[in-house]
């Protein structure tokens, strides 16, 4: 026997609502602080685990975090679209879990790719540094993923040009640790967006057959084809790996393939339907 309850209809649930209003606040506080030389993004954001930057809290806060007005307002619109439906049917506890667990499962897929991605870089500084010789040294430099790396900081560019003006061992060491540093500060995660298509899977997988209209569509679609070609958009975009896009495809489909996951595990242990 189930133990699934409907939890009766409200157009603005209270996990939904309070899920609004603090993401409404957080970026408030962003932009507002920002003038006082306070970054929210590098202390709430979501950095890599190998970063300094990375603290622990972040695997929660970054989900309240957004990069532009836009940004927030188009999650915020679809996480109010799609989940008021979802927590009337779970109820709240059930729907603020599965928000969170699918959160946290985007940040994990997304930098599970990202270490596989930094390997590489990661795996040429320990070379260089190891050899400590200035061979090793120009060797790395000449490196044409270092040279894209170096141009990205203006602090990065400076040291490069410097060493050349002027090589040492003590020099090209430095700039070697630095640009470590450097790489594995950049990624930068921030957004509901894991979360929300964790509620977006979920959506298919409970209402399959509701017909969705949407703007960017000229005629109703089924939510189960719009949650998988949704899906499978976000798949190619990431496999794609376009150095210009900032979107975190794979951090998508984590909160897909997690909220998938989850919802299983609940249907095979008779908690929900």
């Amino acid at each position: 026997m189930s133990h699934y309850r409907p939890q009766g209809f409200s157009i603005l649930p209270p996990v939904v609502k309070n899920l609004l209003i603090i993401n409404g606040i957080v970026f408030l506080a962003t932009m507002s602080l920002s003038s006082s030389g306070i970054d929210l993004y590098k202390l709430l954001g979501l950095h890599y685990p190998g970063s300094e930057l990375f603290k622990p809290y972040q695997i929660i806060t970054y989900m309240f975090m957004h990069g532009g007005i836009s940004h927030l307002f188009f999650n915020m619109f679809a996480v109010w679209m799609f989940g008021s439906a979802i927590e009337n049917y779970w109820g709240p506890k059930r729907f603020l879990v599965y928000y969170l667990l699918t959160g946290i499962g985007a940040s994990v897929l997304h930098y599970s790719i990202v270490y596989v991605e930094m390997m590489p870089i990661l795996n040429t500084v320990d070379v260089a540094l190891k050899a400590n010789s200035l061979d090793a040294v120009y060797a790395f430099m000449e490196q044409e993923d270092i040279k894209n790396i170096a141009r990205t900081s203006v602090t990065l560019v400076d040291q490069y040009n410097a060493f050349y003006n002027s090589p040492s061992l003590q020099s090209g060491t430095f700039f070697i640790q630095d640009l470590a540093n450097y790489y594995k500060n950049m990624p930068n995660v921030v957004g509901a967006s894991g979360s929300l298509f964790g509620i977006l899977l979920a959506f298919g997988m409970l209402f399959p057959e509701t017909s969705l209209y949407l703007m960017f569509i000229p005629v109703p679609i089924k939510a189960k084809y719009f949650v998988a070609g949704y899906g499978a958009v976000e798949l190619i975009s990431g496999l794609q790996n376009n150095p210009n896009d900032n979107v975190a495809h794979f951090a998508h489909l984590g909160g897909m393939l997690f909220g998938y996951l989850l919802i299983r595990y609940w249907r095979a242990n008779s908690q929900i339907r």
